[in-house]
């Protein structure tokens, strides 16, 4: 992983003044090596401007931006996971730029550039066509932004984060669309003074809702409403990408279902879960378990490990981590790692908990004297949390189940060291780091729910908190470079109320429409931000529901195979995962239904009950102006 930036200037050699105004925030990505780079050409008046920061991970630590004989400059920030071979001693870097360097044209170039599986954003520069090439992978797995100005010396900009200079405030940054890749023609910027762009889109069973303008809509399509004048954007009619992935089983039951629908979940049990399944059900859930474990294994072995460590007697540290609240997803990504994971290494469960205001005693006693009347549940369920009878102000929803999940993960495996890291963030460390750290990563997105995940997973991912060993508690820093995280799964298999909601009202046909837009559209609401937020630490992302061949296998089921909506919460949603849990040999985990990290973690409407998710956040304006 990495921190990578560019920047087009339109005068044929920038000098000693030209540096990079944001390389703390790239440093941060890139701990291990920072390097620049400056290409001029007098003849075309153009020059370029390369920045590279490296978190070594694979093979030979190999500093960016690495130019090869020709003069081409490579900026990679990816992981090659699948496509390529690439050897445990090899750095996937310097295999990537020997590739491109071998390519002959643009048809080349994206050929190659589809093979690749796993997540990537990067820049290339050819010299002889004087051409830059730059963007993401299929699903935006890592950040690119992009910014332009007529105005300044520096056209275009590229990064992997935005800078804090006020001219942003001018001249914004977007995130790269993930809706294909990009080149810009730069023989003749230098003398027109115009920048034209070239977008290839990645071809799909989707491509109908692809248009020649570059607008807004539901597809994976562009997100930039419009560019500045001195902008020309064309859409490539022969050179394609092709989608690493399936296209999305839309096979429709013959028999509709009956509006027969519950959302209680209080009664839910194991035996109710074990109840549904069938063989065809255990077949697809232990198709699914063996794709899933092997997305797991490349995310968990693909990393240098320190052999001495190893071998040596002093306590080990965790190589791996999870983001962890004890659902469902984390905990069949910890189960799996446990799989992969060297026996003699920990892994790393990262719990956040933001700290709850104190309960109105009034409010208190009527919510207990209506709990009494309710059936009794598992202690452990969220739906039946009351802050009120909790004996610390962080034992939120996640911190109870995560504990709970704990307690399942050392009974399949005793022998394997878990360390379930006990965050804890009060307000007035939320607001400090917020304007110190969080506002810049989480724009330019901007929206209240933004703010919430965004805050929520830079804490957990910095893994800052307490650890309980051998009944003595003390403070720890989970020194891993490599986060799991869940994300996919809910996008993949109907798991959040909106999906519900959809088809209550318009059945499987709404449902699947639903679904359609889900991965479409997580590159802009989700994974820039959540990478940006993450490699803030050093640390890596890997989001192995979002493996090509993870997603290929579920995209290829019918919706009735996945998701049974009609179901209870915590039994419908997601149904073929809880089946593979269920194997995998959890428990009550099994049987969770969906809480979002904002809310189980107690971090949403922390600061403002009245807001809505997807209203502005006055806060992160705010941040970035004090």
């Amino acid at each position: 992983m990495c921190g990578i930036c560019c920047t087009v200037s339109f005068i044929a050699c920038p000098g000693e003044t030209f540096d990079s105004e944001n390389d703390v925030n790239l440093q941060r990505r890139g701990p291990d090596s920072s390097q620049h780079l400056i290409t001029c050409d007098f003849n075309h008046r153009y020059s370029c401007f390369f920045s590279g920061h490296v978190l070594h991970l694979r093979g030979k630590l190999t500093p960016q931006p690495l130019k090869d004989k020709h003069g081409n400059v490579f900026l990679w920030n990816g992981e090659v996971f699948g496509g390529i071979e690439i050897s445990s001693t090899e750095n996937d870097t310097q295999v990537m730029l020997n590739r491109l360097s071998d390519c002959n044209g643009e048809h080349d170039i994206l050929a190659l550039l589809s093979l690749v599986q796993g997540p990537w954003a990067f820049i290339y520069y050819h010299a002889e066509s004087h051409s830059l090439w730059f963007g993401r992978d299929f699903f935006g797995r890592r950040s690119l932004l992009w910014k332009f100005n007529q105005n300044s010396e520096k056209v275009l900009c590229l990064a992997s984060v935005k800078d804090c200079s006020p001219e942003s405030d001018e001249n914004p940054w977007h995130e790269v669309p993930a809706s294909g890749i990009f080149r810009c023609d730069l023989g003749s910027c230098g003398i027109s003074k115009c920048l034209q762009l070239t977008w290839y889109p990645w071809k799909s069973a989707a491509d109908d809702m692809l248009t020649n303008e570059l607008t807004l809509c539901e597809g994976k399509t562009p997100v930039v409403t419009e560019f500045p004048s001195f902008i020309t954007v064309l859409k490539s009619e022969n050179g394609i990408l092709t989608t690493p992935v399936s296209p999305l089983n839309k096979e429709i039951p013959e028999i509709s279902v009956e509006a027969n629908f519950s959302n209680n979940s209080h009664n839910v049990t194991l035996e109710d879960l074990k109840r549904l399944v069938t063989d065809d059900n255990r077949k697809n859930a232990a198709l699914l378990i063996d794709v899933l474990s092997e997305a797991v294994r490349k995310r968990t072995l693909y990393l240098h490990r320190n052999k001495e460590a190893l071998l040596s007697d002093v306590e080990r540290s965790a190589n791996i981590a999870v983001l962890f609240s004890g659902g469902i997803d984390s905990m069949i990504l910890a189960v799996l790692a446990d799989r992969h994971v060297p026996p003699e290494e920990p892994i790393d469960l990262l719990n956040v908990a933001f700290m709850m205001k104190a309960a109105n005693p009034q409010s208190t006693h009527l919510k207990n004297v209506r709990k009494a009347k309710r059936q009794s549940v598992s202690s452990m369920h969220p739906s039946n949390f009351d802050p009120s009878a909790s004996g610390s102000s962080f034992d939120v929803p996640d911190r109870i189940t995560g504990r709970a999940g704990l307690e399942e993960l050392k009974a399949i495996n005793p022998l394997r060291t878990w360390n379930f890291v006990e965050i804890n963030v009060s307000l007035e460390e939320l607001k400090e780091m917020r304007q110190q750290r969080i506002c810049q990563l989480v724009q330019p997105l901007n929206t209240v729910l933004d703010d919430s995940i965004g805050c929520a997973v830079w804490f957990a991912s910095r893994g800052k908190g307490m650890l309980t060993s051998n009944g003595e508690t003390k403070q720890y820093v989970s020194m891993s470079k490599v986060v799991l995280t869940g994300i996919g799964a809910d996008e993949q298999l109907a798991g959040y109320s909106r999906h519900r909601v959809r088809f209550k009202n318009m059945g499987h046909k709404g449902l699947l429409h639903e679904l359609s837009m889900e991965l479409g559209r997580i590159s802009s609401r989700n994974l820039g931000r959540d990478d940006r937020v993450i490699g803030d630490h050093g640390k890596e992302a890997r989001f192995p529901f979002l493996d090509e061949d993870v997603v290929s296998f579920l995209n290829s089921l019918p919706i009735t195979e996945k998701a049974d909506l009609t179901l209870a919460r915590g039994l419908g949603e997601k149904f073929i995962l809880r089946i593979a849990a269920m194997e995998l040999g959890l428990a009550s985990s099994c049987v969770l239904p969906k809480r979002a990290m904002q809310f189980g973690s107690r971090i949403a409407k922390m600061e403002n009950r009245a807001e809505k998710a997807s209203e502005k956040c006055s806060r992160l304006q705010t941040s970035l102006l004090e």
